[in-house]
């Protein structure tokens, strides 16, 4: 690995140019799309369920309430929110992950939403204090500027609007740490090239993983971003994590 400068940002193991990212993660996510689902059930022996439903509980949403969910593409986190009675917007860069989430909507009959919008987590589009609640699972790490989109979160969220972020993390049981690597690099490039016919991109997936802020480190950026009441919650030793703030 090389060091990113300020005009260098990472994609995985390697450090592009700023400019050059998000066309390099939208490269990812159009080859990935309509095996994204499939993949993701089989990548994490379907753990990931687990987690999304943690995930939306610990958000507790309530009836009414107005969410935007971020790199929200295929509408997991989306539809488990309106099954509890609150509107959503699903913002996400990639066109064509949002449309296997308009899809898997009209596959479930869901023709009061959500609404799907193409949008860039760091310019978001979006009026000032217009949501309740904004979520964002398994996508930050994919975002050029973490920080610049936490400012823009923010902004979005009204006064004393939560913001939830589940994201891949840091172990915490260091024991598995040679065990999750070795699954990591050497199984799920491998099973992406079986399945999805592209080992490149669950590289990446690997990669990004280990570039992303630790649980303490994501915290202090939020807590820079001007939120208050940060915490964060390990899932499955670390392996994800459920972090929150309120917009103060």
């Amino acid at each position: 690995m090389t060091q990113a400068t300020d005009d260098t940002t990472h994609f995985g193991f390697r450090d592009v140019p700023v400019a050059a990212k998000a066309g390099l993660v939208r490269e990812v996510f159009d080859s990935v799309a309509g095996r994204y689902d499939l993949m993701n059930d089989l990548m994490s022996l379907g753990v990931h369920r687990l987690w999304k439903a943690a995930f939306v509980h610990q958000i507790a949403p309530r009836p009414g309430e107005r969410f935007v969910d971020l790199a929200g593409g295929t509408g997991d986190i989306a539809f488990a929110l309106m099954e509890r009675g609150a509107s959503v917007v699903v913002c996400d860069y990639n066109e064509q992950m949002l449309r296997q989430g308009r899809k898997r909507a009209t596959d479930r009959a869901m023709l009061a939403g959500p609404d799907w919008i193409t949008g860039d987590a760091m310019a978001l589009p979006f009026a000032r204090h217009s949501a309740d609640g904004i979520t964002i699972a398994f996508g930050l790490r994919n975002v050029t500027d973490p920080a610049k989109a936490l400012a823009e979160i923010r902004r979005v969220l009204k006064p004393g609007g939560r913001f939830f972020c589940l994201e891949f993390s840091k172990l915490a049981l260091p024991v598995l740490d040679k065990l999750y690597d070795r699954y990591s690099f050497d199984v799920l490039p491998k099973l992406g090239q079986m399945v999805a016919g592209d080992a490149d991109s669950y590289r990446y997936l690997a990669e990004s993983i280990r570039r992303f802020p630790p649980q303490e480190t994501l915290a202090g950026l939020m807590r820079e971003a001007g939120f208050g009441r940060v915490g964060f919650r390990n899932l499955s030793g670390g392996i994800a994590a459920v972090h929150w703030g309120w917009r103060t």
